[in-house]
């Protein structure tokens, strides 16, 4: 889960949420929160090196996983046409298909480019789509709101058997396809459209779109020219309602802690300084509570979900000569492996299940 090569920084928090010391986590009312950072569905806690380990308890190694800490769980409503979800703690409604060309069957031919991605919620529209007509494309903030750590990345498998795979998404009520191997498709290739650009572009100069994979779960920017010519194409889901959802509220304290309004989150303003290793950041972060740290003793690593809700999209080095994140907080500049000024990857207490073993998740607000 840590390689040599990797360098990061632990950010601390404090939140609503406790450790429970368990890995079930109980149904949680609906919150009166305009942007709720939906729980990961982490369950189990595992070692640096990936093996599944038994629930630590305060002053052991490992201890702090996300899945030690209780947090909204999704609360899903399929509606009773079968065509949309509703989220009751972010106030989001959804497709519930990707089913683009209606044909019943999730496949490349239910793929759109950027452009044609662009025009799908005014085609929803005229239509009047199951009695709405205000639906829009996701933010990377709201399409993210929707992935579920319980899945299994299956990267670098081929010929599988995809009905045994688990996605990051909850199946239940979205209905889901895996890349066609027939098709001349990787298995992971089942990456979803958001509405947001990276402000800056590629080193060969194409535009990037964030989009969250369900199959492989992780959050990319996905280059909408291809290196071989032609276009991205990219599954679809449009989404209405709350349009408040990922809008930050940041106040600062005054005492070197930031809360998020909108989410009901305190973060430190400023970052633990230097390159820690993932069982080194959870070991700071108790170190931290021990000292009654800005006047706190509840603070943990943020879940993967938690931590990208403060990423601000419309910032990066090359377009803001700075870190993706509100100048409220404090993020320490690195030198990166081509030697330019950046900024850090910051760890989280999430960890990504693999074919091949576990890894701990982190989040990019440098290049």
């Amino acid at each position: 889960m840590n390689r040599a090569s990797d360098i990061f920084l632990a950010l601390a928090m404090t939140a609503i949420s406790v450790p429970c010391h368990a890995q079930t986590k109980p149904e949680e009312p609906p919150p009166s929160l305009p942007f709720c950072v939906v729980d990961t569905g982490q369950k189990c806690i595992f070692s640096d090196r990936g093996q599944l380990l038994q629930v630590p308890q305060l002053g052991e190694p490992f201890f702090g996983q996300d899945a030690q800490y209780q947090g909204y769980r999704p609360s899903y409503v399929l509606s009773s046409d079968g065509l949309t979800v509703g989220d009751k703690n972010t106030g989001l409604t959804w497709q519930r298909s990707p089913d683009t060309n209606g044909d019943g069957a999730l496949n490349r031919d239910d793929k759109l480019t950027w452009a044609r991605a662009q025009a799908r919620p005014a085609e929803l529209n005229a239509v009047n789509f199951a009695g709405c007509s205000d639906w829009r494309l996701p933010t990377i903030k709201e399409l993210y709101s929707l992935i579920d750590f319980r899945g299994v990345d299956p990267s670098g498998l081929s010929d599988v058997d995809t009905s045994k795979l688990t996605p990051f998404i909850d199946t239940k009520y979205f209905e889901f396809a895996f890349g066609q191997a027939s098709r001349g498709e990787r298995v992971i290739d089942s990456q979803y459209a958001s509405s947001t650009l990276y402000v800056n572009k590629t080193w060969r100069g194409f535009e990037k779109l964030f989009g969250v994979n369900f199959a492989d779960g992780r959050i990319k920017g996905y280059d909408l020219s291809m290196p071989g010519g032609g276009e991205k194409a990219f599954y679809v889901i449009c989404v209405r309602g709350n349009q408040n959802y990922g809008t930050n509220k940041f106040q600062d304290n005054g005492d070197q802690t930031i809360t998020d309004d909108a989410t009901g989150l305190m973060w430190s303003k400023e970052d633990s300084r230097k390159g820690l290793n993932w069982q080194e950041a959870l070991a700071w972060v108790q170190a931290k509570n021990q000292e009654d740290f800005l006047g706190h003793n509840n603070w943990r690593l943020p879940n993967a979900k938690e931590l990208q809700s403060i990423v601000d999209y419309t910032r990066s080095p090359d377009t803001t000569q700075s870190a993706a994140i509100d100048p409220v907080f404090t993020c320490t500049p690195i030198t990166n492996e081509a030697g330019q000024e950046d900024y850090p990857c910051y760890w989280t207490g999430t960890t990504h299940g693999e074919s091949v073993g576990r890894a701990a998740v982190y989040v990019s607000f440098g290049r």
